[in-house]
């Protein structure tokens, strides 16, 4: 058989295949939200009654959110991803702009301490958000070709992210940017040796950041210790555990959570899980996490097989800010690390989170429609 017949015999074989593949791209994320708009209603019900006396307040936010997002991730499936490369200074620049007028009083909202967001009226955005994303963005721009003599410079402005991000402060989205900028360097293959020196100093700079904050170094000591203050800094984990060991093996049933009346805090954002597993049990929790372990091996598929260095950047980096997120976040549900704030993604509420984790799903979409064999 001539090599053009068996060529287009392979491409017609695996059509269908690639059909299903972009399918299932396009609606778990989707089946995730819808999810995730039930927990929200039924983790923050009582919460949104008695501060905004409406039980939908934050399912109505979370669903427009949902609407806009889904929009989004359409959108940027059928935009060539190539396109971003000319647009990623611009994003770079407007995420550093937002993250110092978020730090400004009056204009960034304070909320338990931390000014994280901008009330624009309608909608509060999260800047931190928009620089997991652009770090992603940006950074795969940059690396695309192998030019030496990049390291500093790239680190100088991980670092100003960092500072700007742990000024609100929030540590753990200061970890996921840096995360997410070593993993592309790391994809880069640029210098790599470089790396074995930032281990030590990045472990440094994290024991110094914890020591100058009392309330990081009594997050991390709660971590070691859940028994050490339970009415105190310790309560939150130990009322995620209550959650998670009432709910057993097969959960306490459909709209049973206990916790959600109060105990739990910020039960509909970053402790979600945790309303999961009381109600749908060990068996829920596992079919959850295996929906999420299939989207991350779909997505390393993507970065695998990507037809170009720019795609297989970006598609990186998609795959380290879903995996980075949902395993922090699962971590420190269960005590495995101290909890940090990151949300579960497209299962919390969060509307600027949300928004970030279509766009990366649109864009990796559009990254697979070029790939001939996947």
């Amino acid at each position: 058989m001539p090599i053009a017949s068996a060529k287009k015999s392979r491409l017609k074989q695996f059509k269908p295949y690639k059909k299903r593949f972009l399918g299932w791209l396009y609606t778990l994320p989707i089946i995730l939200s819808l999810v995730g708009l039930f927990f929200v209603f039924e983790a923050s019900s009582v919460s949104a009654f008695q501060e905004f006396g409406d039980s939908f307040h934050f399912l109505k936010l979370q669903a427009v959110w949902l609407v806009f997002a889904v929009a989004a991730m359409i959108f940027f499936s059928f935009f060539d991803y190539h396109k971003l490369y000319y647009l990623s200074f611009l994003f770079l620049v407007g995420t550093i702009v937002l993250l110092m007028i978020v730090l400004i009083p009056g204009i960034g909202s304070e909320v338990g301490g931390a000014r994280r967001w901008i009330d624009l009226g309608f909608f509060n955005l999260q800047p931190t958000e928009l620089a997991k994303f652009s770090v992603i963005i940006y950074l795969s721009s940059w690396f695309m070709n192998r030019e030496r003599k990049r390291f500093f410079s790239f680190i100088t402005l991980l670092i100003a992210l960092m500072f700007l991000i742990i000024l609100q402060p929030d540590l753990g989205t200061a970890i996921i940017v840096f995360s997410l900028g070593i993993v592309i360097y790391f994809l880069a293959g640029i210098e790599l040796w470089y790396l074995i020196f930032l281990l030590p100093l990045s472990l440094g700079a994290f024991f110094l950041l914890v020591k100058i904050s009392p309330y990081r170094l009594r997050r991390v000591l709660a971590f070691f210790d859940p028994n050490l203050d339970p009415l105190g800094i310790t309560y939150h984990i130990n009322q995620i555990m209550i959650s998670l060991e009432s709910g057993g093996l097969f959960g306490l049933g459909l709209g049973a959570s206990r916790q959600k009346y109060l105990y739990l805090p910020e039960a509909h954002t970053d402790s979600i899980f945790a309303i999961i597993g009381e109600e749908f049990g060990f068996i829920g929790g596992v079919l959850l996490i295996s929906v999420y372990i299939y989207l991350m091996y779909r997505l390393y598929q993507i970065t695998q097989y990507a037809n170009d260095r720019f795609g297989k950047l970006l598609a990186g980096g998609a795959f380290a800010f879903f995996s980075l997120q949902t395993i922090i976040n699962l971590a420190g549900m269960v005590n495995l690390l101290p909890l940090t704030g990151v949300p579960l993604p497209f299962i919390s509420y969060g509307g600027s989170n949300l928004l970030v984790s279509f766009i990366l799903i649109g864009i990796t979409i559009n990254i697979a429609k070029r790939i001939k064999f996947l």
